[in-house]
């Protein structure tokens, strides 16, 4: 008789699951990779357990009772699930085999991400990436709610909890209408933007910090346009259309450059600019594969001239 109470063994399913479908106790043993004695006590004990003969043996054959062939379909159902768990467990254990969830700032998204994209291709094929494009602060706050696995933000985020991993610095550029008198100067100096009219991004962005920044550092206070932009490449054509100067990062002069008739102009050394690295939750257990990330990234961006990828990071924990 059944004992209601009784909870089979992922062992005695996976024993029985294999006599029935090699009709042979020894090489039910081998494909399960245990002793025959050992397989047959699992399968002795699931049958005591659940009060029924599921396999009978002679001395020359092993078949299935009724009762085995009853209950063989959902025996099976279980065991392959507990394979696909396990299957699913080693994927979750590294994120570089699944899917990860990675934010990105307006500022690098689309001028570095194609780069990247390509290079992840061949160095982590497994890897299947989910962008969100968003500002610094709901990136942020995504991350720490744990709906984003990292975000590539510049740096320092200056958010407790997180770890950081820097990936390359660039210098800003001054983006100037055509024909301007600086166009073409390879030596500017950053106090040049208290005397020029400054088009920002609007509030959120962190190139907007930046730039003012900048100014701070240069000791001028900025003259700010009347015209605000929602993306840098609304602010390029702002710039191109005669409104105003911007800095952009030297990342995307390529990409702005060619769809607009832009001027632009470098500043001297010291050369302002930014850092951007890869942050995520230092809870997450998962620096090791993080810095792989990373490391897939740098070298992705090698061949870019306008970026110094960023060689033997060390991630710093903010607590």
């Amino acid at each position: 008789m059944t004992d209601k109470s009784y909870q089979p063994t992922l062992a005695g399913l996976r024993a029985f699951a294999a006599v029935a479908e090699n009709h042979h106790f020894s090489s039910a043993a081998t494909a399960l990779g245990v002793s025959q004695s050992t397989l047959s006590q699992a399968l002795a004990a699931l049958e005591a357990g659940l009060g029924v003969q599921l396999i009978e043996r002679s001395t020359r054959q092993v078949f299935l009772t009724p009762e085995g062939e009853q209950l063989l379909p959902p025996a099976q159902a279980v065991v392959e699930a507990a394979a696909a768990f396990s299957a699913a467990a080693a994927g979750s254990a590294d994120p570089l085999q699944g899917t990860l969830r990675v934010g990105l700032i307006p500022t690098v998204a689309p001028y570095v991400l194609p780069a990247m994209l390509t290079g992840l291709a061949h160095r982590l094929p497994q890897l299947k990436l989910r962008v969100v494009e968003d500002q610094t602060a709901r990136l942020l706050t995504t991350l720490r709610e744990g709906a984003l696995d990292a975000a590539l933000l510049a740096l320092p985020a200056e958010a407790g909890g997180l770890t950081e991993i820097p990936l390359y610095d660039e210098d800003f550029v001054l983006a100037l209408p055509p024909g301007h008198a600086l166009a073409g100067k390879r030596k500017v100096d950053p106090s040049v933007l208290g005397r020029l009219p400054l088009l920002l991004l609007d509030e959120g962005h962190c190139l907007r910090d930046q730039t003012l920044e900048v100014c701070r550092g240069a000791g001028v206070r900025a003259e700010v346009a009347d015209t605000r932009a929602a993306s840098l490449a609304t602010a390029v054509q702002c710039v191109a259309g005669g409104l105003g100067v911007t800095l952009i990062p030297a990342s995307a002069v390529a990409v702005e450059a060619a769809r607009s008739q832009l001027a632009l102009a470098r500043f001297g050394v010291p050369r302002p600019g930014r850092r951007i690295g890869l942050v995520f939750r230092s809870s997450s257990g998962r620096e090791e594969h993080y810095r792989r990330l990373a490391e897939a990234f740098i070298d992705a961006l090698g061949a870019d001239p306008a970026v110094r990828p960023w060689r033997g990071a060390v991630s710093t924990a903010r607590g």
